[in-house]
């Protein structure tokens, strides 16, 4: 882990931070798996982001919750735990809508492959255990993230061949909030 990282639940006053990780790695993600000529699906994944940030510091949205990394004053990263998308539920036929997913993992490029996502989700699942969450999802159609994802949880729950185009699989996971 990096030194003087620091993990907390977002407040208004990291929202613009967050947000820009979100206009930094969002198009950084797309680029790498090709897609950057997206554009349109770029700003409205952005657009999404930014909405849920808002929406989780209204507590009448529980179970959303925002986590931030924060360096040297400045948010890195983020990750997401709130009810069930609708690319899960579309994918799975409504099985996992009771199930909560992680999701909003976004770290910037140079501080990835640092330990800073697997500190998110350490500290989110160790939220959601004392909330008594015992199970979450988290899905990915970006290839680069599938294989994190695949050495961390394993094979995953569903396998959508050719959801986002010709070769752009989406995967769904279902995991235990404590192995």
């Amino acid at each position: 882990m990096i030194n003087g990282l620091v993990i907390s639940i977002l407040t208004q006053a990291e929202i613009r931070g967050a947000s820009l990780v979100f206009e930094t790695t969002i198009p950084d993600a797309f680029n790498n798996e090709g897609l950057g000529h997206r554009q349109e699906d770029i700003h409205r994944e952005i657009a999404h982001k930014k909405q849920l940030l808002k929406s989780s510091l209204d507590k009448s949205n529980y179970p959303l919750c925002f986590m931030i990394a924060i360096l040297n004053g400045t948010v890195i990263g983020t990750i997401s735990f709130g009810s069930c998308g609708e690319d899960i539920k579309k994918c799975t036929e409504n099985q996992l809508n009771d199930i909560g997913e992680l999701g909003s993992l976004f770290i910037l490029p140079p501080y990835q492959g640092q330990g800073v996502g697997s500190e998110l989700i350490n500290t989110m699942l160790k939220h959601l255990s004392k909330q008594g969450i015992e199970w979450f999802c988290l899905d990915s159609g970006y290839k680069n993230a599938q294989k994190r994802w695949l050495r961390k949880f394993g094979e995953p729950h569903k396998v959508v061949k050719d959801y986002w185009g010709s070769n752009y699989d989406h995967m769904i996971w279902l995991c235990r909030v404590k192995p």
